[in-house]
């Protein structure tokens, strides 16, 4: 039996919200629209902008909203005759390492529309991501079926964004490392003990959950992102996660668990598991 994916973000979150456990981990995520572009950004100051169906983070976009301190033009003679002027709204587009800045929100959707052209985009809530080195960083959490045909957690790293990158993945030029390794300049032994077993949790149950729909899961692969508050936010789920970075990780057991279960459900043939 084949393994099944599924490729529109919008259906996987629409499915997780159906359990509320698991509702407070999603963030606002709407269908591109010129109406919930416009209310999003002004409402989170931070928005990504994401096709429905596509990988690696391909055409991914970040916009911001935010206020721009007046120019000076000039020296003021007389404390008198300041007049104070409000801040200006500012736009800010980030595609790849690039990035622009427009002074109209009408602008900013002019230049969307240009590279979204006719596909589906998703919006979505922007959280602003914990950093290692001034780099924002994710977690990739994995999720198999296990021997016994249930959903277990059976690894994490975290993902290290490149310099001036809004995506964090492989593919995208990000460089993965140990979990404890980013969070324990952030938290206490203590705190990076319960994020990993929440982290455990939402991984099994999001399994249980999309399996409603799609009987024939086998693997999961979550994006979470970490908050400066610590909150865990499940940004991406997706249904063909890559293997190959936990292989990099000190503990092989983990990886040795996850290439056996791998072969197991059919996703690896037995030949190319290593002792």
């Amino acid at each position: 039996m084949s393994i099944q994916r599924i490729a529109s973000k919008w259906k996987k979150t629409q499915i997780i919200l159906q359990l509320p456990n698991l509702q407070p981990y999603i963030p606002e995520t709407r269908k591109f629209s010129v109406e919930d572009l416009r209310a999003m950004i002004h409402q989170y100051g931070l928005i990504y902008i994401k096709p429905d169906r596509g990988t690696y983070g391909n055409g991914v976009m970040s916009a911001e909203y935010y206020l721009a301190a007046p120019e000076k033009n000039g020296e003021i003679e007389n404390e008198a005759n300041l007049v104070k002027e409000s801040p200006a709204p500012q736009y800010k587009l980030r595609f790849g390492i690039q990035s622009q800045i427009y002074n109209t929100f009408e602008e900013l959707h002019s230049a969307l529309m240009d590279k979204i052209k006719k596909r589906d985009y998703l919006i979505q809530q922007g959280i602003h991501l914990l950093t290692y080195h001034r780099r924002k960083f994710d977690i990739r959490v994995l999720v198999q079926k296990n021997l016994k045909r249930e959903w277990e957690t059976t690894g994490y790293i975290a993902r290290l964004g490149a310099l001036q990158k809004i995506i964090t993945n492989h593919h995208g030029g990000g460089t993965s490392y140990p979990v404890e390794q980013l969070l324990s300049p952030h938290m206490d032994e203590r705190q990076l003990e319960l994020l990993l077993s929440e982290l455990r949790q939402i991984g099994t149950q999001v399994g249980y959950q999309l399996q409603h729909a799609y009987p024939r899961l086998k693997e999961l692969g979550l994006d979470i992102a970490v908050d400066a508050e610590f909150k865990a936010w499940i940004l991406e789920v997706n249904t063909l996660p890559a293997l190959f970075p936990f292989k990099e990780l000190k503990d092989k057991r983990i990886y040795r668990r996850i290439r056996r279960y791998a072969v197991h459900y059919g996703r690896l043939k037995k030949s190319k598991v290593t002792s």
